[in-house]
């Protein structure tokens, strides 16, 4: 609901009447994970999608319906459906979606803001909507004791950047969908060379936000990587240690210089982050874990390093090295084989328990 608030504000502002379809399950392949929305207005405007293509002119129909009559409807899509053919999923997944009439302008200006928010909607005929936030919620969903209950969940959840269908203890028989919307996560890249000008720029179009360090001013400035989030002149292994790292956080060591990579590294394979990764030969890969070995680091600790970074694509230039990189950290992230599809079986999709969160 993030990608569209903005567009729902302006709506609340014209005075537009609209309903908003929210995907709250998915089973199999599907284009688009729980968390996502769509809106149309009375005007016949629609924002955002909840399957890419597949399903949007039925949800566009309901959600012209809802707007009428006001009340929610909860509706499952999927491949072997009567609606297989018009508006089925071809992918051969199932999504279920929830339009309902919509939500209060405090909870939409909620959801448009920077800070992390989770929404909760009560899956019902009048389809209300909370906005929870670490110290502040916004809207209602019933009585006082299920607003209690529902904001207790949703902080829970956004705690650990978790969505998901939910039941309401204190009201048997009563769910909500709850989806949460977190800062996006850091992708941190040391080194201040053209791979990671390319490194950087692909970062950012992953969703990430990109920090670029080096101890170089000359180099490290923002002229040279205008797609970075930020420019730190530091030395990495200081900057690391003082900034801020989660478990989503990508560690990105393109200095391919001892007196950067040892100190950095030590640092980095002792934070609870994603990835780390670090440039080298297979040579130069051999003589840093010596090094890092005579800096007291374990062998547990150092099968945590991707290195040589990134997946072997043949990768020659700077652009085709980022790729591979940041293939590697998709798979390492998702749970992925890293193998060409048509090799596999199973799902397309390697969705981790712990990466849960809807990204802002």
């Amino acid at each position: 609901m993030r990608e569209i608030a903005a567009g729902l504000s302006a709506w609340d502002r014209a005075g537009l009447r609209y309903a908003v379809a929210t995907v709250i399950a998915v089973t199999g392949s599907a284009p688009r994970r729980p968390g996502a929305a769509m809106a149309v207005a009375e005007n016949g405007e629609a924002l955002g999608s909840v399957s890419g293509g597949c399903v949007e002119g039925a949800v566009y129909e309901r959600c012209r319906e809802v707007i009428h009559s006001g009340v929610a409807v909860r509706e499952s899509f999927g491949y072997s459906d009567g609606t297989a053919l018009e508006a089925g999923l071809t992918c051969g997944g199932t999504i279920e979606v929830f339009v309902q009439p919509q939500p209060g302008p405090q909870v939409v200006r909620a959801v448009a803001g920077s800070r992390p928010v989770a929404v909760a909607h009560l899956l019902h005929s009048r389809g209300a909507t909370v906005a929870v936030g670490p110290d502040v919620h916004h809207g209602s969903v019933g009585s006082a004791e299920v607003d209690a209950a529902v904001v207790a969940e949703a902080r829970a959840m956004l705690g650990v950047g978790a969505h998901g269908i939910r039941a309401v203890r204190c009201r048997p028989g009563t769910e909500v969908f709850i989806a949460s919307y977190t800062t996006r996560p850091r992708m941190l890249v040391f080194g201040a060379s053209d791979h990671a000008g390319a490194v950087v720029s692909v970062g950012r179009f992953l969703g990430y936000r990109v920090t670029l360090c080096d101890a170089r001013p000359v180099f490290a400035t923002p002229a040279r990587f205008p797609d970075a989030d930020e420019v730190v002149v530091d030395w990495p292994h200081r900057y690391l240690a003082s900034t801020t790292t989660d478990p989503r956080t990508l560690v990105v060591v393109l200095t391919h210089e001892p007196r950067f990579d040892v100190p950095l590294l030590v640092v980095a394979l002792r934070l609870p982050v994603a990835y780390v990764g670090a440039m080298g030969s297979r040579r130069t890969h051999e003589e840093r874990l010596a090094r890092l070995r005579e800096a007291g680091l374990t062998d547990r600790e150092l099968a945590l390093l991707h290195s040589p970074i990134g997946l072997d694509l043949g990768a020659r230039t700077p652009q085709e090295t980022a790729v591979a990189i940041a293939a590697e950290t998709v798979a390492a992230r998702r749970g992925g084989s890293a193998l060409p599809l048509r090799s596999t079986g199973g799902p397309l999709h390697h969705d981790q328990p712990g990466d849960t969160a809807v990204r802002a």
